[in-house]
């Protein structure tokens, strides 16, 4: 494992590609993985693209990775998949839209199925970004799945989250109504050579204006992927939100407050995986058919394996 991640830092894209699939399966030696990593980690740019489906994310992705690369950057791509629920396979499509990068050493593009994962991201999706920020890439794009109103996990691993929209996708005020707005650092109308663009941005601006005054305003950006136009406007409000991240002190509490969220989800992780062990071995014992005759409750079992896994 040492050799694999040493040649993955030195910029294997095969080594890089084994260690995310190492912590897409969830190896049991994913987390020490981790922990060789981390220290490698903190200089990429983390951008989520977010949005409902059709909004035109995969061939934006394309496109702005068209731009990073002009630019001379290196990109990671992560594209979330939605899953099967009766199989837990996936189309994968998403790679299908970035078929012109597929030969370019300087981007690496990653798809992986969302496995049943709420939130529109796969469970595995940030230990990938933080191994293609280790492995030298300037900037990590995760795609979420298509995203309705309360699938915001993109927020908690993103330094900076665009959200797609675009017109004709129904009452313009049930989308301003959407929780998924509060998340977006910046606004992008796409397919904007369609007609209501402009007023879909108009109500945008209009919507954050009743917003209580916050130390960054995000901006909103008029774009057609398909056309390739507005690909400049968009990586120009991501560099300045990136700035306000790295030069004010609101910018810093963000960055505290996604790395709190890191520390939580991973200890959320270690205490489900350490409740699953205890409850496997209690089912056993015959506590369901207890449960079952009123003999005890699920909350008193609950409690007391709790307080096994404190005790250990």
């Amino acid at each position: 494992m040492d050799k694999l991640v040493e040649r993955a830092l030195a910029g294997d894209r095969r080594s890089i590609a084994r260690l995310v699939s190492e912590v897409e399966r969830k190896d049991p030696g994913s987390a020490a993985l981790m922990k060789q990593i981390y220290p490698h980690t903190g200089r990429a740019h983390t951008i989520g693209i977010t949005g409902s489906p059709g909004a035109g994310k995969s061939t934006l992705t394309s496109r702005l990775i068209s731009e990073l690369r002009e630019n001379g950057k290196r990109v990671g791509v992560i594209a979330v998949d939605p899953s099967s629920p009766y199989t837990g396979g996936a189309i994968l499509g998403d790679r299908l839209r970035m078929q012109d990068h597929a030969l370019d050493d300087g981007v690496f593009i990653r798809s992986m199925g969302s496995r049943g994962n709420l939130g529109g991201l796969s469970g595995a999706t940030h230990e990938a970004a933080l191994i293609l920020d280790a492995c030298g890439y300037d900037i990590v794009i995760v795609e979420t799945v298509g995203v309705g109103q309360s699938e915001v996990d993109v927020v908690k691993i993103s330094d900076t989250v665009c959200l797609i929209l675009v017109p004709g996708m129904g009452d313009d005020v049930q989308i301003m109504k959407a929780g998924i707005m509060e998340i977006a650092d910046v606004f992008v109308v796409n397919k904007a050579d369609r007609g209501g663009a402009e007023k879909v941005a108009a109500d945008v601006k209009v919507m954050l204006d009743l917003i209580p005054e916050r130390a960054w305003r995000p901006p909103v950006s008029l774009s057609s992927a398909e056309k390739n136009s507005g690909m400049e406007d968009i990586l120009a409000n991501i560099e300045s939100h990136r700035k306000y991240l790295t030069d004010t002190e609101g910018g810093r509490n963000r960055i505290l407050s996604k790395i709190e969220a890191e520390v939580e989800e991973v200890l959320r992780r270690y205490l489900f995986e350490r409740v699953e062990d205890v409850w496997r071995g209690e089912r056993d014992t015959g506590i369901l058919n207890r449960i079952e005759n009123r003999e005890t409750d699920p909350y008193t079992v609950a409690a007391g394996l709790i307080e096994r896994i404190v005790v250990r």
